[in-house]
């Protein structure tokens, strides 16, 4: 697909050896993943012959190209090209609506897999997901299999400027997707990778000062161990201590302190500043110490309310899917909300007035109460 051709072209006179070493570097990549023994990722998809201890137990780094597959003392065992066969149905393969597997002619090697062959391969090795690529979707992603399989396809614009949306997925502890979608502008090609990467730390940082928020308490208790007349005060190496104790995360620390804490003019660390710069912004004038603690506690919680209520996994709620929610929670609270509250609501959560919620604006409506924090005071 051109990548030869560009290598020789930039390089030369060093273009087949630097094609050699990527060879080998790709040998090592691996052709599947599995996350939290629930989630099977790969590049194309499966087939009914499809046995992950077998790709699992092969050499990997043998196998450099499925043009020119070189047999292993593995292969040898099994029957004539069964590894070139299965990995070809790791790279190649589609889903299909109907049952069965049939040879992918379209692509020329790998099958079409329907949902039955997702069903037996998922329950077979205890597994509740599969995610694959492969194939550009005009959303960025597709939702395929009964809810089995997703496609998601990162590359916005693949064919043309336009043609396509961009996605990836995170997902919570309980597998529940959430999909982010983009499109590449030109604006943002303008980026060099100095400001790319800028970003991309400037939201890690941003997660972790809300991490930060979230054990406040804790880490507030473990600064004043080291600080008992309540200076403000603490060394470098006490500071970063208390906060490997409580969150347990495996940072440097040192490295980080300048990106998450002030010094003091002789040269200490002022604690509380660990809290300061967090970009929550609260539809309240005032806010009680604890509540923006409190909303980063429980965003995981909000992030799944929010993600069960997305009913389209669009990554926003319509004002039809907040009143269809809303009927169900009447059901079983026995509430009587008419439809013209639950509108009423929906336009009030809605603060950039676009008719439809994001999770930021659902986040924001959510004035999280202390009665949890109060009701424990209390025994």
């Amino acid at each position: 697909y051109g990548f030869t051709k560009e290598i020789m072209k930039k390089y030369k006179t060093y273009g087949k050896p630097i094609l050699h070493l990527l060879q080998d570097v790709y040998s090592w990549l691996p052709l599947a993943t599995i996350i939290d023994n629930q989630a099977l990722i790969l590049h194309g998809g499966i087939s009914d012959t499809t046995d992950l201890n077998f790709l699992n137990s092969f050499h990997r780094n043998k196998l450099k190209s499925l043009l020119r597959p070189v047999k292993s003392n593995m292969e040898a065992v099994h029957e004539p090209q069964s590894l070139h066969g299965k990995v070809m149905d790791i790279l190649w393969s589609d889903p299909k609506h109907q049952n069965g597997c049939a040879p992918n002619k379209f692509r020329g090697g790998g099958c079409y897999f329907g949902p039955d062959v997702t069903a037996r391969l998922l329950q077979r090795y205890n597994l509740k997901l599969l995610i694959r690529s492969h194939q550009c979707k005009q959303e960025g992603y597709e939702i395929s299999h009964n809810g089995k399989v997703i496609t998601i396809f990162s590359a916005s614009n693949y064919y043309e400027e336009g043609s396509n949306r961009g996605a990836y997925i995170k997902l919570n502890p309980d597998l529940i997707p959430r999909f982010v979608q983009y499109q590449v502008s030109k604006s943002t090609r303008k980026q060099t990778l100095h400001q790319r990467v800028t970003a991309i730390e400037l939201s890690a940082l941003k997660c972790l000062r809300e991490k930060l928020y979230t054990h406040k308490s804790d880490l507030i208790a473990a600064f004043t161990q080291y600080d008992p007349i309540y200076t403000g005060r603490i060394s470098l190496s006490q500071w970063a201590s208390a906060m490997e104790s409580v969150l347990h995360l495996d940072l440097p620390w040192r490295t980080l302190r300048s990106r998450l804490v002030c010094l003091a003019p002789d040269g200490n660390v002022e604690y509380l500043s660990s809290f300061d710069n967090l970009e929550i912004k609260l539809p309240i004038k005032e806010v009680q110490p604890s509540l923006v603690e409190t909303l980063c506690r429980y965003k995981a919680d909000l992030e799944i309310i929010f993600n069960m209520i997305d009913q389209d996994h669009s990554g926003l709620i319509s004002v039809d899917e907040f009143r269809q929610t809303w009927k169900l929670f009447n059901v079983h609270l026995k509430n009587d909300v008419s439809d013209e509250s639950i509108d009423s609501l929906a336009r009030t959560m809605d603060f950039n007035k676009d008719g439809s919620i994001d999770f930021n604006e659902f986040l924001e409506a959510f004035h999280v109460v202390h009665k949890f924090e109060n009701r424990y005071n209390h025994l």
